[in-house]
């Protein structure tokens, strides 16, 4: 068999999310770590929910606007749309996906605009600046030598290596740090993994298009994580939690989230009547499995190519492959709605019906599961609520556990990992697991697998939230072991300060320098001690 030619598109998709990855930098994990040096006591939580619930308008505007592109034929302007007998709901119907990235990267040229006119440095506020003379004041001479001697600009490059390997085993040397950072990659796994994959479920579970999928992740879901993390972050100014609150807070929202998610198993629909996959091609009794399902008298002699995917709706409910899989003799030719007349495998139970049709397209769920969808957007309502509601307060954790000055790695590694062991192997291994389930594959021109065109709906539901249920199951385990290790390490220690002891911290700084006329070690974090 021939190869398919290359395709070097991955390469301007690999560069693109590279430069995004930088430009996102000043805003991540630099931004998130000056909006908690800058403000108030007591206000940095409902600034990082407050940031983290504007962020949402841009997956609203997204899931928008792909909803109306996924209307749109892939190769529109350049195909005569009415030649193409696929609606936008038949599994092999392709949106204008394209379209999506010009319109996002126009965006972010222009939102970056603003950026060019902020001062060149930021100055702190002056009780911070005053902590930061009488620390230096305190300097010994021989740190001032070994300071001086970085000068030299070789010298400086050792030294910035140096120190930040020093800074990185610092954070990773920090229990609490690295409980945090792997609790968290396991829920950024399994919300990636869902997210990945549920227009693909909606689709196949309950019938909707590609296009009703993003209005309904546009219009609901996502609005319910963005008032979610915003009032988590209010809750958290309002009772002024320690870091221990943070993290039993954020325990018992996901416990909440959890319940809820569990609810997605009794919403499963049955697989559709397929003929050829789940029943016999006569659409009498069901099959033991989808694979190489025997040819019936209908359509023994049609010499149908069982490789096709196009299916129809016969009047009895069942949908069939293709229409010469179902026996069908004769069509209306193109003109939409496209029929097939005379189809030997289609029987209407009751009737004496001599020239029994079918429609192009699968047959539409039944109303059982039609009910269940929508009771699967008000647990997804509720679950992304509770779930966004501990957001705020388990991010907080990340750069409130190490030491303030390493904030702003803490924060940046943590979005490395995140990116790297979450957001790349869930899909992958959510996709291998879905695929499992799928009863029908795709055949690309040289005889290669293509894409899934129908899945078992029971084993896809179970195997989908399955995943995702052990990934936050595990992250559990870890919530449980990063409270005890919170009270182990600060057991008697006073806890009742809450996660504004800026200026105590600092104090408590400038005091041990004193004590001892030398530098004392980094802070843990700013409120280590109030806990």
């Amino acid at each position: 068999p021939g190869k398919e030619s290359g395709s070097y598109a991955w390469v301007y998709v690999l560069m693109g999310n590279m430069l995004r990855g930088i430009g996102e930098t000043p805003i991540g994990p630099l931004g998130i770590s000056y909006l908690d040096d800058f403000a108030e006591e007591g206000h940095s939580s409902v600034y990082l929910g407050s940031l983290n619930a504007i962020a949402m308008i841009g997956p609203v505007t997204g899931f928008i606007l792909g909803s109306q592109f996924a209307k749109l034929w892939v190769d529109v302007g350049y195909v005569d749309l009415s030649s193409i007998r696929i609606t936008p709901k038949d599994s092999r119907w392709v949106g204008a996906w394209w379209l999506g990235f010009l319109v996002a990267g126009l965006l972010s040229i222009i939102s970056s605009i603003p950026f060019f006119f902020l001062p060149k440095s930021l100055d702190k506020p002056q009780k911070e600046r005053k902590v930061s003379v009488s620390l230096h004041a305190l300097k010994t001479n021989e740190e001032r030598s070994q300071m001086a001697n970085l000068t030299n600009p070789g010298q400086k490059v050792t030294g910035n290596i140096t120190g930040f390997i020093e800074s990185l085993k610092s954070i990773l040397t920090n229990p609490l740090y690295v409980i945090v950072l792997v609790l968290m990659w396991l829920q950024i796994s399994s919300f990636i993994g869902a997210v990945t994959y549920a227009f693909k479920y909606v689709e196949q579970q309950y019938g909707q298009s590609a296009s009703e999928t993003n209005i309904l992740f546009g219009m609901v879901a996502v609005p319910t994580v963005a008032v979610g993390l915003f009032t988590g972050g209010y809750i958290i100014k309002k009772f002024k939690f320690t870091l221990l609150g943070f993290a039993k807070f954020s325990l018992f929202t996901n416990l909440v989230a959890f319940t809820f998610h569990l609810l997605n198993y009794v919403l499963v629909c049955e697989s559709k009547p397929v003929a050829g996959l789940t029943l016999t091609y006569d659409g009498i009794s069901p099959v033991a499995s989808h694979i190489n399902v025997p040819l019936s008298y209908c359509n023994s002699d049609c010499n149908c190519d069982q490789n096709q995917w196009e299916p129809v709706c016969g009047d009895n409910g069942i949908t069939y492959i293709s229409p010469c899989l179902a026996g069908c003799k004769s069509s209306s030719g193109n003109k939409k709605p496209i029929v097939f007349y005379n189809c030997s495998c289609v029987e209407v139970t009751g009737f004496q019906n001599t020239n029994n049709s079918v429609r192009l397209g699968e047959c539409p769920r039944e109303d059982q599961c039609k009910r269940k969808f929508y009771f699967y957007i008000a647990v997804q309502v509720l679950h992304n609520f509770f779930a966004a509601l501990g957001g705020t307060s388990i991010f907080m954790l990340i750069f409130k556990t190490v030491q303030p000055e390493l904030k702003s790695l803490a924060v940046g590694f943590h979005a490395l990992i995140i990116r790297a062991l979450g957001g790349i192997p869930a899909p992958i291994y959510f996709g291998a697991l879905i695929d499992r389930a799928c009863m029908k594959w795709s055949t690309n021109d040289y005889g290669n697998r293509g894409s899934c065109r129908i899945y078992n709906s029971t084993l896809y539901g179970y195997t989908y939230w399955g995943l995702m249920d052990s990934l936050k199951f595990l992250a559990f385990i870890l919530y449980i072991v990063l409270i005890f290790t919170m009270k182990k390490k600060y057991q008697g220690k006073d806890t009742k300060q809450s996660e504004n002891g800026k200026k105590a911290m600092n104090e408590a700084n400038v005091e041990s320098l004193n004590n001892d006329g030398h530098s004392a070690p980094p802070a843990r974090t700013k409120n280590e001690t109030h806990i």
